[in-house]
C-alpha cells in the first residue's frame, strides 16, 4: 500500500513478490497462520483481492485512471473474482459427490462401481491454485505500468482470465453421472451385502482424535491373529489414513444411523480400546458382548476410568490391573475383570544381564502433559532436563536415547519448550561426542558401513512409498476403498522391508551416537530392544518396559516421596525412584554396569508377573481364549432370549369360518406361519434396538 501511495512502481513490484512468495510457503509448510488469519477475516480470497486492489490505487497514483490499461485491469479482476464462485461451487460438488458413506479397507466392494477420482492436481488446494492464476495479470499489468506499452496488460489480464475459465471447463465433466461416486443406499447395501459373506465374529471398535490413532495401531496385529473373523470398525475419516497397514478388513462409518443399521447379527465380540462418547452406537447392540480393552496397563487414573462400568467386561494385563480396580472402587464388579496379558508385547526382547554395546544405552520416553496441571502428569517439566544431563555427564560414558511422547506439547506450550530444549541437548551432547578422538575414531571405522546403511534406507524406504497404497498415485478416498484389498504378497513384502529398515536404521549411525528419535518408526518397543535401562513416567510405558525384565528408573515429580510413591503406583515398586533433580540415577547405571548391584533384579521378575501375567500360557492364547469364552457367553445369552421370546408369543387364534368349511387344518398351519404382525409403519425392531433379526423373529 504504501508503495502504491508514493507511488514507487519497482518497490511495489518487490512487495508484491514478498507477498506471493509468502502465501505459498505458509501454506506449504500448512502454518497454523494460515487458519488464524482466516479467523481475522484476512482468509486467502481477501488476501489476494486486497493485493488486486493495491495494483489498482498504484495506477490510480500513477495518472493512469483515465486510460483504458485501468479498466481493462479492473475489469479483468471483478471477471476473476466472478469465477471464483462457480470455481468454488464446482470443486465442493465434485468431492460431495465422490464421497461414500463409508471408507473401508481390505472389504470387497465389487458389487457398487466406484470410479477413478479426478487427478489430484485439480482438487488439491484447489482455492489457492485458482486464485495464483491472476500472477499474469498482475504481472502484466506492473510491466504496462512501468513500460507504457499496454498490450502487456491486456496480454496479462487475457491469460489469466483463459485460464480461470480453462480451470472450471476441466472440472466440469466430473459432474457426470459416470464420475460420480454410487449412492449412499447402494454403498451401504453392497457393504451389508459383504458383511453376510465374511460374517465377522469379533471387533476392534475404534474412535478418537487426530492424535490418537496409536491406540488403534496398537492392536491390528493381535486383531490380524485372534481366532474368528475380525473386524475393525472406526468412526473418523480422517484417521483411516493414519491407520497402520493391516490384513484385517477395517470399515470406517462416521454416521451414528448408518453404523446402528449395520448388519453385524454374526459379532459376538466387541473390543474397546478407548474410553469415548461415540462408543454408544455400538454399546446399544445386546446380541454382542463388549470388553474394554485400553490402550495400555498403568497407574494413571484412565486405567480406572468409571466409565468402563457400561462394559461387559474388562480386560487387563495381570492381576495389577484386577487389584487396581477394587482399590478404585469405581464399580467393576471382580468377576468382570478376564486377564489376558499383554499381546503386543511379544516383539520385547528379554535382558540377557549384559549391555547390548561396550556402552550402555538409557532410553528417556516421557510421557505427555496430560489435560491437567497435575505434576505427576510427566517428569519433563520439572525434570526432563535434569535427567538428561546428568546422563550426559555420567562419569562412566552412555548413550541416550530420547524419544517424546506424540502428544508432547499439544496442550502445554511450556512442556513445547522444554521439549525443544531437550533435543538441542542431545543434539549438542552428540556433536561433541563426535569431535572428541575415541569416538571419532569409532566413527571413522563405521563410516563405510553406516553409508551403506543409509543408502539401504533409502532403498527401503522407496520400496515402502510404492508399497503405501495400493492403486493409482493421486486417488481420493472413495478410489482407495476400491482398490484397497487385502494383497497377502503385498503385506508380507511390507513386513518383511519394516524388519529391514529397523535393522539399517540402528546401523546408520554408531553405537556411543546420542539419538533423539521422533514419528511412528522406530517403534517404542524397538527403542525398547536396543536400550540396557529406561527412565519414564508413570504410564504403560514402564508396564510395558517391564515385560524386557531391564533396570528402570520412574520419577516421583510430584514429590510424594519413595514410599508413597510406590505404594500408590504398583509399577514402580521395583523401579529406582528419581527425584526432580535426578541425583539418583547413578543407581539406574550402576545397576546396567553390573549385575551384582542390581539389588531390584528379583523384584522386576516378580513385578512382571503382577502386571502382565505369566509367560505360559502366551497372552496370545490367553487372549484367544477370552475371546472363545465371551463369545460362548454370548451365544447363551442369545440363545435365551430367542427363548423366551417365544414361549411369550401369544397361540394363534382358529378361524371360526374356515372351521365351519372344512377348511380349518390348512387355515390353521397359514396362521401359525404368521407369528407377529406389525404395521408396515413401524421402525423395523432392528432399527430401535439393533437386536439380531433372527432374535427377534
Amino acid at each position: 500500500m504504501v508503495a502504491a501511495l508514493l507511488p514507487d512502481i519497482w518497490l511495489f513490484a518487490a512487495a508484491t513478490a514478498v507477498t506471493y512468495i509468502a502465501d505459498w510457503y505458509l501454506h506449504q509448510r500448512g502454518s497454523y497462520l494460515i487458519n488464524r488469519l482466516g479467523k481475522v477475516r484476512a482468509g486467502l480470497s481477501i488476501r489476494f483481492l486486497l493485493r488486486q486492489l493495491m495494483v489498482i490505487l498504484l495506477l490510480a497514483r500513477l495518472d493512469l485512471a483515465e486510460e483504458p490499461l485501468f479498466y481493462a485491469a479492473v475489469a479483468c479482476f471483478l471477471v476473476f473474482y466472478g469465477l471464483q464462485a462457480p470455481h468454488g461451487a464446482l470443486t465442493t460438488l465434485i468431492k460431495l459427490r465422490r464421497t461414500l458413506p463409508i471408507v473401508t479397507r481390505n472389504v470387497d466392494l465389487h458389487a457398487v462401481r466406484i470410479p477413478d477420482a479426478p487427478p489430484r492436481a485439480l482438487l488439491y488446494r484447489s482455492s489457492e491454485k485458482m486464485l495464483h492464476l491472476d500472477l499474469p495479470a498482475v504481472v502484466g499489468v506492473l510491466v504496462a505500468a512501468g513500460t507504457g506499452e499496454d498490450y502487456l496488460g491486456y496480454i496479462g489480464a487475457g491469460v489469466t482470465l483463459l485460464l480461470a475459465l480453462g480451470y472450471n471447463a476441466l472440472l466440469v465433466p466430473y459432474l457426470r453421472r459416470s464420475r460420480r461416486a454410487p449412492s449412499a443406499p447402494a454403498v451401504l447395501k453392497a457393504l451389508d451385502t459383504w458383511l453376510g459373506e465374511y460374517q465377522p465374529t469379533v471387533v476392534l471398535y475404534f474412535s478418537g482424535s487426530n492424535e490418537s490413532a496409536y491406540q488403534g495401531n496398537m492392536w491390528l496385529d493381535t486383531m490380524a491373529a485372534v481366532e474368528g473373523r475380525p473386524l475393525i470398525v472406526m468412526r473418523e475419516r480422517n484417521l483411516v489414513a493414519q491407520l497402520a497397514d493391516t490384513s484385517v478388513p477395517v470399515v470406517c462409518v462416521p454416521a451414528g444411523t448408518h453404523l446402528m443399521n449395520m448388519n453385524l447379527s454374526t459379532v459376538r465380540v466387541c473390543l474397546y480400546p478407548a474410553n469415548v462418547g461415540k462408543n454408544i452406537h455400538m454399546l446399544r447392540v445386546p446380541t454382542m458382548k463388549h470388553v474394554f480393552i485400553g490402550h495400555g496397563d498403568s497407574d494413571k487414573l484412565a486405567s480406572v476410568n468409571p466409565y468402563s462400568k457400561v462394559y461387559d467386561e474388562v480386560w487387563t494385563a495381570g492381576r495389577a490391573g484386577r487389584d487396581r480396580y477394587a482399590l478404585a472402587d469405581v464399580g467393576i464388579r471382580d468377576e468382570d475383570i478376564v486377564e489376558v496379558g499383554r499381546p503386543q508385547l511379544a516383539p520385547i526382547e528379554s535382558w540377557t544381564g549384559t549391555t547390548r554395546n561396550p556402552i550402555p544405552t538409557v532410553l528417556y520416553a516421557p510421557t505427555w502433559e496430560g489435560w491437567d496441571d497435575n505434576p505427576g502428569n510427566t517428569s519433563l517439566l520439572l525434570a526432563g532436563e535434569n535427567i538428561v544431563r546428568r546422563l550426559l555427564k555420567a562419569d562412566s560414558p552412555v548413550r541416550v536415547i530420547y524419544k517424546p511422547h506424540p502428544f508432547t506439547g499439544i496442550r502445554s506450550a511450556k512442556a513445547k519448550a522444554v521439549d525443544a530444549r531437550i533435543k538441542a541437548l542431545v543434539a549438542k551432547a552428540a556433536q561433541d561426542r563426535a569431535a572428541e578422538s575415541r569416538w571419532a575414531q569409532e566413527a571413522s571405522a563405521a563410516a563405510s558401513g553406516q553409508r551403506a546403511a543409509k543408502a539401504e534406507l533409502v532403498r527401503i524406504e522407496s520400496r515402502l512409498a510404492e508399497l503405501a497404497k495400493p492403486g493409482r498415485a493421486g486417488g481420493d478416498e472413495s478410489e482407495e476403498s476400491r482398490v484397497a484389498l487385502a494383497d497377502p504378497a503385498r503385506q508380507a513384502e511390507i513386513a518383511a522391508l519394516r524388519t529391514e529398515w529397523n535393522d539399517a536404521y540402528w546401523r546408520s549411525f554408531g553405537w556411543w551416537e546420542h539419538k533423539t528419535v521422533t514419528g511412528a518408526r522406530p517403534k517404542l518397543y524397538d527403542c525398547f530392544n536396543q536400550s540396557d535401562a529406561m527412565v519414564s513416567d508413570i504410564s504403560s510405558v514402564v508396564s510395558d518396559f517391564i515385560a524386557s525384565g531391564k533396570p528402570y528408573a520412574v520419577t516421583d515429580s510430584a514429590g510424594l516421596g519413595a514410599d508413597e510413591f510406590k505404594r500408590q503406583n504398583t509399577a514402580v515398586r521395583a523401579a529406582v525412584i528419581l527425584s526432580n533433580g535426578a541425583q539418583e540415577i547413578d543407581q539406574l547405571l550402576s545397576a546396567v554396569a553390573d549385575p551384582a548391584a542390581d539389588s531390584l533384579a528379583e523384584a522386576r521378575h516378580e513385578l512382571k508377573t503382577y502386571l502382565l501375567g505369566p509367560d505360559e500360557p502366551t497372552s496370545m492364547e490367553q487372549f484367544d481364549a477370552a475371546v472363545r469364552a465371551l463369545a460362548a457367553k454370548a451365544e447363551a445369552r442369545n440363545a435365551g432370549v430367542a427363548q423366551r421370546v417365544g414361549e411369550q408369543l401369544p397361540e394363534p387364534l382358529p378361524d371360526p369360518e374356515a372351521a365351519s368349511s372344512g377348511a380349518g387344518d390348512g387355515a390353521a398351519e397359514i396362521i401359525a406361519e404368521v407369528e407377529v404382525a406389525v404395521d408396515p409403519d413401524t421402525p423395523s425392531p432392528d432399527a430401535e434396538i439393533g437386536a439380531d433379526p433372527s432374535v427377534i423373529r
